[in-house]
């Protein structure tokens, strides 16, 4: 069994990647800060394996990228164990475009800094297979409608321009030994849902930013209203478009992505995980007000900086290679 380290593994992606590789029969070493996440998901990984009869080997390493010695111990503590990483799955960093805008030198430091320790000790342990959990707010203010992953990389926010600003690093190491990196950035584009057993799902710590954990908020009554950031955009209903795609099917791009690169000689590659259908909020409003059969209060308040009117992945690149 190779033993793959995930960062950030107890995240929304992270935690459901990481259950998709224990059904691959893959080792685990998930290091997390638990910032914004909660050792609980480890909990849930662990019951849903155990009902599901799968071998649940994982170490948890609580800590920060940034700190590369501590970074460098968990390399070192594995090959100890004679069980040394051999690929990575990068989820780790702050994801939140309206937080970056108010804190953007926290997300310089921990998604740039993070990243940039992680590859110096990928490095130094000779582990050059890497999964990044890379956005497709990267594109900005795209033209294309679908987008490729051709399309001109234009952020707009200061978590995007962490994103494009790692794939760039991504590609000047892979450009400058060819002959030994396997680089995948998948970027994906709303990722939404949770585990068929209910057990794992999206569960921030803090006031979430994401679309369907606020839904359910209100639908629950844990929250007033939904705030629809405005309804003067150049779409059909005046709300923005984005592509949701489910947490599974993100969760299953990753691991094939791993078994792509493992399985193949060194390469880069960039891929969209997206459904390839745009759904605007109102949209996503009624449908989730019909299917549930309630009421979703919601009222619009001006945009938010650094949002764009539509995102909607051109897909095909990844079916065809996943």
């Amino acid at each position: 069994m190779k033993t793959i380290l995930v960062t950030g593994g107890c995240g929304f992606i992270g935690s459901h990647t990481s259950l998709s590789l224990l059904e691959e029969d893959y080792k685990l070493i998930i290091l997390d800060s638990n910032v914004n996440s909660s050792i609980n998901a480890l909990k849930r990984i662990d019951l849903i394996s155990k009902n599901q009869n799968l071998n649940t080997e994982i170490i948890f390493e609580k800590g920060d990228l940034r700190d590369i010695n501590f970074l460098e111990s968990v390399f070192k503590k594995s090959k100890e164990r004679n069980s040394p990483i051999e690929a990575v799955i990068h989820f780790a960093g702050l994801k939140a475009v309206s937080e970056s805008l108010v804190k953007p030198i926290s997300y310089w430091d921990n998604n740039v800094s993070g990243s940039i320790n992680l590859l110096k000790i990928m490095d130094k342990f000779g582990c050059k297979t890497l999964v990044f959990s890379s956005s497709a707010s990267i594109y900005g203010n795209s033209e294309e409608n679908p987008i490729k992953e051709t399309a001109k990389i234009a952020p707009t926010n200061p978590y995007a321009f962490t994103k494009a600003i790692v794939e760039q690093i991504m590609e000047d190491k892979f450009s400058s030994s060819k002959m030994s990196w396997r680089i995948a950035n998948l970027r994906y584009f709303n990722p939404i849902g949770a585990h068929v057993s209910g057990l794992l799902g999206e569960d921030p710590l803090s006031k979430p930013n994401n679309l369907f954990p606020i839904i359910c908020g209100v639908a629950n009554g844990k929250f007033r209203k939904l705030d629809i950031f405005g309804n003067d955009w150049p779409t059909k209903d005046g709300t923005g478009i984005r592509d949701y795609i489910h947490v599974m099917d993100v969760a299953e791009a990753h691991v094939l992505a791993l078994n792509h690169l493992i399985a193949n000689k060194p390469m880069k590659l960039d891929l969209n995980i997206g459904r390839g259908i745009g759904m605007s909020v109102l949209e996503v409003i009624k449908i989730f007000s019909k299917v549930n059969k309630l009421n979703v209060p919601y009222q619009f308040c001006r945009r938010r900086d650094g949002d764009v009117a539509s995102l909607v992945a051109d897909n095909k690149k990844a079916i065809k290679i996943l």
